[in-house]
């Protein structure tokens, strides 16, 4: 059993953090557009960006930050523009948002982090950023977080929040979290915001280490069309007001962090490839038997992002040689006859050999996920195994219907 529990909140659910989401003007469908994160003391800042060679401005500008000095106290996000591929005058805009918010907060403009999402080459509108942020500050609550969620999503459906508690040092430490994402996603990062909170007492060195295998145990093992952003961003705040004992080494209690850490970047990590443009079922990929976990990632992030395995799931055609295609094309060496898949309980190849199998009630498995409850029943499970090593990996995706042509190809018009 996990050694933590839900609770609500989302960011707001861990001590000394505020949040808040308005309408600025900057979407023109009217939504809300502008979200602000606010611990109440300076709180070690970790954060996880994209490898895309085009990155936004604001992702630029928080590596910058956060190799200056790795603390922070707000994170203010704009919904409707990416300011990427603006140049310098994106970058300038980049400056002036945090240095408005600053002067808004009575801090640092150095204690202020920013994220970005919208249309890749259109700048902010800082008209509207600008007299938008004293309505932003106004609004900041301890029960903001649903608000800054809403505010930061863009073709998403739904929002996407955790918060899970545990004891550390006989005291109850919390980490919380919001994201937005729904098309562009691909590992490595993708067109994905996350930020997390925490109330625990850790290192930076340590908190950083932390998030990176968070990281790469959740949103970078999500894929949904393929594509990775420019503005791909996981941030996380530390500010200690749980009071616990510092957690400045490894041991006990930074592997019980680090454990419900990974398990709130793997809720909003499923959240966002359940909700992958025009998506009707999750997609879960459990790869066993490889060399390491590395290799098992791998194979299982292959799979879930293969167009083909993806259709055949929108289709509900238990197709599993499709399945058997994408790992053997992930460049993880494995002996053919050791390969098994299992389309959730239906075992349809084992040594290499193909098995005979209920193909209709294997299809009405797939029609009874894409018919089930969000995050719940919603799941379709393959399981691969590809030999006798120790190495498990998993990876998250979505089935690709029609709709994500449609929404993709009218996504500026």
């Amino acid at each position: 059993m996990a050694d933590w529990q839900k609770v609500t909140g989302g960011i707001t659910a861990p001590r000394g953090y505020q949040a808040a989401g308005i309408t600025a003007g900057l979407k023109p469908s009217g939504l809300p557009d502008l979200a602000l994160i606010f611990s109440e003391v300076e709180a070690i800042a970790a954060g996880v960006f994209t490898t895309s060679q085009v990155k936004a401005a604001c992702v630029e500008y928080c590596r910058q930050r956060l190799q200056a000095k790795q603390s922070a106290r707000a994170i203010l996000c704009n919904a409707g523009q990416a300011n990427a591929a603006t140049g310098n005058q994106g970058y300038l805009d980049a400056l002036e948002s945090a240095m408005a918010i600053a002067q808004a907060l009575n801090i640092p403009s150095e204690s202020v982090l920013l994220a970005s999402t919208g249309v890749i080459g259109q700048r902010i509108k800082m008209d509207a950023l600008r007299s938008g942020i004293p309505n932003l500050v106004t609004a900041l609550s301890d029960t903001g977080s649903d608000a800054a969620a809403e505010a930061i999503i863009t073709t998403d459906l739904v929002t996407k929040s955790i918060a899970l508690e545990t004891t550390i040092g006989e005291r109850p430490v919390r980490i919380g979290g919001i994201a937005k994402g729904s098309g562009m996603i691909h590992p490595n990062m993708a067109t994905m915001l996350a930020f997390v909170t925490c109330d625990a007492v850790v290192s930076p060195h340590l908190w950083q280490q932390m998030l990176a295998r968070a990281a790469d145990k959740s949103f970078n093992s999500i894929t949904v069309d393929g594509d990775t952003s420019t503005n791909d961003s996981l941030i996380a705040l530390a500010n200690g007001q749980s009071r616990t004992p510092a957690i400045i080494e490894w041991g006990a209690e930074a592997e019980k962090l680090e454990a419900m850490l990974t398990a709130v970047c793997q809720h909003l990590a499923k959240a966002i490839a359940r909700d992958g443009e025009g998506a009707t079922c999750l997609i879960e990929v459990e790869v066993t038997g490889a060399h390491d976990e590395i290799s098992a990632r791998q194979i299982a992030k292959t799979i879930a992002g293969s167009s083909l395995v993806k259709s055949a799931i929108f289709g509900r055609d238990p197709n599993w040689g499709r399945i058997a295609a994408a790992a053997g094309r992930a460049g993880v060496p494995f002996e053919q006859e050791n390969l098994q898949i299992k389309l959730g309980d239906f075992l349809m190849l084992e040594n290499g050999q193909p098995l005979q199998f209920d193909r209709a009630a294997a299809s009405a498995y797939l029609k009874k996920a894409s018919a089930g409850a969000y995050l719940q029943q919603d799941t379709v499970l393959i399981s691969v195994n590809v030999g006798n090593g120790y190495g498990v990996g998993k990876a998250w995706g979505c089935d690709l219907s029609y709709d994500y042509v449609r929404i993709n190809a009218e996504y500026t018009t």
